[in-house]
């Protein structure tokens, strides 16, 4: 009988690796990862980093988006406020140009209007979260203020004309902003404009017809400006939730492809476990029947 040279050498190998894969598949059976260093799959782990960088430039974009579009939000609902105020400013232009205006009618309408355009001038300067929502890019300047030493008054505007945009991950860019000035007018231009000259005519007394036609007209432009600026806003808005919401799904999706990478399969490994550790118990039996045996015997 031959007896193999190598024998004791290949069963103690085979023991170590034995051993080896125990304590493998118990680990990734405990910490769930199949995956757990370079070392067990580099084809794996480099194509988890590019999944994570992906996951992590999502995430960026919808805690991006999220924050922007609680800003426009709220700049929308203030421009509906807006339209509230300025719309009941050309009710009482319109009754004031009714025909039977009085100097004291007149200065009842000019305080009316005196009240609105204030309003409309505490809206324009609407702060949210420590930035004024109206000034560009420079969100911590007060947009508006009131020169009331011209008549009309006129309104100062401090911010810049800056577009601020959103860029999705696809390259696509949302506009998040709305400059005051192309909004409300500076000067005496857009509704601040045209309120201020409506006080200032009906606070001269008995305006006639045709001034307030006029500057009954130009309010109308300026709300029409004012509206056309806040579906510019409501489109983007519309725009930036669809790209927030659709990311979100391929967020999910990443996520759930990188860690089908890594991750193991707990009813898997739980099966190669079983298999493991039985082939383990057999080689400590063959081991122990080795040790028990007079290995002369087996030569002859």
């Amino acid at each position: 009988m031959q007896v193999d040279p190598n024998y004791l050498t290949n069963l103690t190998a085979s023991l170590n690796a034995s051993t080896g894969a125990e304590a493998t598949l118990t680990s990734q059976l405990s910490s769930g990862l199949r995956v757990a260093s370079l070392q067990d799959d580099p084809v794996a782990v480099e194509q988890s980093a590019l999944l994570g960088s992906a996951i992590a430039r999502d995430d960026t974009f919808v805690q991006t988006a999220s924050g922007e579009a609680s800003t426009m939000q709220v700049a929308d609902s203030t421009l509906g406020e807006v339209v509230k105020q300025v719309t009941s400013a050309i009710s009482l232009a319109v009754e004031g140009n009714d025909g039977a205006l009085n100097a004291s009618n007149a200065s009842t309408i000019a305080q009316q209007l005196s009240g609105i355009r204030d309003q409309v001038l505490s809206l324009a300067n609407t702060n949210y979260q420590g930035q004024y929502i109206f000034s560009g890019s420079q969100g911590s300047v007060q947009p508006f203020t009131l020169n009331t030493g011209t008549v009309p008054a006129t309104v100062n505007y401090a911010g810049d004309a800056s577009l601020q945009h959103v860029q999705t991950p696809s390259g696509q860019q949302i506009q998040v902003n709305l400059p005051g000035y192309s909004v409300f007018g500076t000067g005496s231009s857009g509704v601040l404009g045209a309120l201020n000259q409506l006080i200032a005519d009906f606070s001269s007394g008995t305006p006639a017809s045709a001034t307030l036609s006029s500057d009954t007209a130009a309010l109308t432009t300026g709300l029409g400006q004012l509206s056309g600026q806040r579906a510019t806003l409501d489109s983007s808005l519309s725009q930036l939730q669809s790209s927030s919401t659709y990311i979100q799904t391929e967020q999910s999706q990443l996520t759930v492809a990188q860690s089908g990478l890594v991750s193991a399969d707990p009813a898997t490994v739980a099966s190669q476990l079983s298999t493991a550790e039985t082939q383990h118990q057999a080689l400590l039996s063959v081991i122990h029947t080795l040790g028990s045996t007079d290995l002369f015997s087996l030569l002859h």
